[in-house]
């Protein structure tokens, strides 16, 4: 017997997550990894774990779950818009687990921040995984409608502007090298977060082809938590960098 939508859990982590990222932006600390880890001395120890390794393993529910719950369901992958949107979901995630995890040069990563993100995952995936699975119905015509539209087309832009941005900051450094450099090329022209707005405006695409309440969660969510790093990315490069370009923004070209 097939599964029948729960509107209450769907609401309520629609909400908290929602409330999570309201409350990041609030308290207005940069998460502890990365440039803000702490001890500059990149190596691993007991409560911090390579970064490749941490990155892995953080994301992998992202793309577990869901995809496991896209493959037990009897429909083609290019069937209904919700397997469509779950696909799209997907393989963000997988680019994530399975290509930026083995590429990424970041320092190790704090173990307790690792669990947090896991378990993160592990709900966001789930989630959003079981609302378009059980609890979305579109309209025969949604393929055609400017709202699924335009939010895949943000969704594609979004992530190649997300890859290309996390491509540039990789050539930035020789393995092993922990200098920083001012990132140069594509949208960091004009912002300091070229690779978080990209994500930001992946999510923005996800919900709006999606209309989901889940999704415009995660969007809310995701513009808070990477708008936050961005921030904080552009005041530590204006702090360590006397000639940094002046125009340039944190988030949003010409305004933010």
């Amino acid at each position: 017997m097939p599964l029948q939508c729960q509107q209450s859990p769907v609401l309520a982590g629609s909400v908290a997550l929602a409330a999570l990222g309201a409350l990041l932006l609030y308290l207005g600390e940069p998460s502890g990894y990365g440039k803000y880890a702490g001890s500059p001395v990149p190596t691993a120890t007991p409560t911090r774990l390579p970064a490749r390794a941490a990155w892995f393993l953080q994301e992998l529910p992202s793309f577990v779950v869901p995809a496991g719950i896209l493959v037990g369901q009897p429909r083609a992958l290019f069937g209904p818009p919700e397997t469509v949107l779950l696909g799209l979901f997907c393989a963000h995630y997988f680019h994530r687990t399975f290509v930026y995890s083995f590429l990424t040069r970041g320092r190790p990563f704090p173990v307790v921040l690792l669990f947090k993100g896991f378990v993160f995952c592990m709900g966001n995936g789930l989630l959003q995984g079981y609302c378009l699975t059980y609890c979305a119905e579109y309209p025969a015509e949604w393929y055609t409608d400017i709202r699924f539209s335009l939010g895949i087309f943000l969704f594609i832009l979004g992530m190649a502007i997300n890859i290309h941005s996390d491509y540039i900051l990789r050539r930035l450094r020789k393995p092993g090298e922990i200098i920083y450099k001012i990132p140069q090329g594509g949208l960091f022209a004009y912002v300091s977060g070229a690779n978080f707005l990209g994500e930001i405006i992946e999510w923005i695409g996800f919900a709006l082809a999606s209309w989901s309440l889940p999704a415009l969660a995660f969007a809310f969510f995701s513009f808070c938590f990477l708008g936050l790093r961005a921030f904080h990315h552009h005041r530590f490069y204006l702090k360590i960098f006397e000639d940094y370009p002046k125009s340039r923004k944190a988030l949003i070209p010409f305004i933010f």
